[in-house]
């Protein structure tokens, strides 16, 4: 029997162990999608507990307290962070075989040190040990990404961002980037017009400009764009349930546009195309500069009115949907790429259901150009964990290329979250170890060893433009 998450956690192989200590491992972190709060790595912040760091945000722990029967005091209310902590370790005993329960534990050993499991028992224990730590300078925000080896942070960031954290970031002399993301889905969200006007003045306000029609608010939004690359800004990213093709002419986008300012509801055919057109001009403003474009596909948001209105979105309430992907999304790509405008691509996928789809989705439109120039994201969301992940790797194996993706993520918005890194290292090290034990690849360990590196690290560095 082997030990709970001892060295050889989740390789099951010894030829697994050899890839992953030796080939993956050390290597350096290049997060390239996060929802990191700039404002605190420039601070440098240092945080008093544990669950100023691991819980606040994190909407994945707060879903399970709930289905444990905890209170929404101790989730997101008022309860004493000690209080939430506490409720916390009461609900992880009952998390076997979510990935929570390996992601509690894997984390206070990589950052801790802490082996004891997590439960009323060891409570008071680890949250005093952890609160000593945290106020020591090498547990500061830069300091637990240093630990992590994290060599690039790309935050999400909306076009009015100023960017100024940022710009304070870029004039110092530190070990790892820290780098924006172009998230524009407010600025094309027609589904609240009411939203979307007041944001538009927002946009007018940022760039001192008058927007009374369609082609004024594009201005307006790529000098907006202009200002992302000018700070260091070379990818982009879009949440969205599907992708938006509708075929539209500019006259209709113009007089669209005209009852939005007028605060107009929309028809659903005026919604769809104003989105289809808002993501269009995205994508050649992407491709123009080289950037690389993201599209986080499939999540149904808010399902939940009532907790919606008492703490708004974000805080777990979001479930996966069951929209439909694969024809809207091979027209939108088909008209960039015979328009030769269609840019470096990452297609995440929320849906399993979907994976194959995505997965012979992006060989319709790697051209040879570019090294998987269009690629099958990793597991997000929901299917980041040994199921999810070992599904997608499973579905891009068996249609494309394993060996050009660009690795994992972590999408979080805590500075805990690094070890998801790891858990990802060490699955695709299984699943390669499994096949050459089995006969299935051939026992090559240095040009195997060499794909795992290039899945964990490398191919991601010649990917992006960092």
């Amino acid at each position: 029997m082997k030990t709970f998450l001892d060295d050889n956690f989740l390789l099951n192989s010894k030829t697994a162990e050899t890839l992953y200590h030796q080939f993956s491992k050390s290597l350096p972190i290049i997060d390239y999608h996060n929802h990191l709060i700039p404002e605190q790595i420039v601070n440098d912040t240092q945080f008093e507990n544990i669950s100023q760091v691991w819980l606040n945000g994190d909407h994945y722990k707060w879903r399970a307290m709930r289905a444990n029967g905890v209170d929404e005091k101790y989730i997101t209310g008022d309860a004493s962070d000690k209080d939430k902590f506490l409720k916390w370790a009461e609900t992880v005993p009952y998390t076997l075989r979510n990935p929570l329960y390996h992601w509690t534990h894997l984390e206070l050993q990589r950052y801790f040190g802490i082996k004891d499991l997590l439960s009323p028992r060891t409570a008071e224990k680890i949250y005093e040990e952890t609160a000593a730590k945290l106020a020591t300078p090498g547990y500061s925000v830069r300091g637990l990404l240093k630990m992590m080896n994290v060599e690039v942070v790309c935050t999400t960031d909306d076009p009015i961002d100023s960017l100024n954290f940022h710009q304070q970031f870029a004039q110092e002399q530190e070990s790892f980037k820290m780098l924006p993301a172009f998230r524009p889905d407010k600025a094309m969200n027609s589904d609240d017009v009411t939203a979307l006007n007041a944001y538009i003045d927002q946009v007018e306000a940022v760039t001192n400009t008058s927007i009374g029609s369609f082609s004024a608010y594009l201005d307006a939004l790529k000098a907006r764009h202009d200002f992302f690359a000018e700070n260091g800004c070379s990818v982009s990213d879009h949440g969205l349930e599907q992708i938006y093709a509708e075929d539209y002419t500019d006259q209709e986008i113009g007089a669209i546009f005209e009852k939005i300012r007028a605060n107009q509801t929309l028809t659903y055919s005026e919604n769809l195309k104003f989105k289809s057109a808002m993501l269009v001009q995205f994508a050649e403003w992407d491709h123009e500069k080289g950037w690389v474009q993201q599209y986080h596909l499939g999540a149904l948001r808010n399902n939940n009115a009532r907790m919606l209105r008492v703490n708004g979105p974000d805080t777990g309430w979001d479930s996966i949907g069951d929209f439909s992907q694969a024809r809207a999304l091979s027209k939108f790509l088909n008209r960039l790429d015979n328009e030769d405008r269609l840019t470096k691509t990452i297609l995440y996928n929320l849906n399993p259901a979907d994976n194959e789809l995505i997965a012979t989705m992006i060989g319709n439109f790697n051209d040879g150009s570019i090294k998987g120039k269009i690629q099958f994201g990793s597991a997000w969301w929901f299917l980041d964990q040994k199921d999810g992940m070992t599904k997608q790797l499973n579905a891009l194996s068996n249609m494309g290329l394993l060996s050009r993706l660009v690795g994992m993520l972590t999408d979080s918005r805590s500075f805990l979250s690094f070890p998801r890194h790891e858990y990802f290292r060490r699955l695709v090290c299984d699943i390669f170890g499994e096949d050459v034990e089995k006969g299935e690849l051939p026992n090559d360990i240095e040009w195997i060893g060499k794909i795992v590196g290039d899945i964990s690290y490398h191919n991601a560095k010649e990917y992006f433009n960092f």
